[in-house]
């Protein structure tokens, strides 16, 4: 599988706790820090619950 290079672009500041406790999740610990990480159906649901903070790129 490939790889989700994963920046956190918005801040979780007034959204629900547990958008908060996914971009923790993810890795994230600063705005626009990047992480990357293996490509897995569950990473994208989590991706895909805080995609309107985070930008999601695939790496080849």
């Amino acid at each position: 599988m490939g790889r989700l290079r994963i920046t956190w672009e918005r801040s979780a500041i007034g959204r629900p706790a547990d958008q908060g406790r996914t971009i923790r999740r993810l890795g994230l610990r600063r705005l626009h820090q990047t992480v990357e990480h293996e490509d897995t159906p569950q990473l994208r649901g989590m991706a895909r619950k805080v995609r309107h903070l985070v930008r999601v790129e695939e790496v080849p």
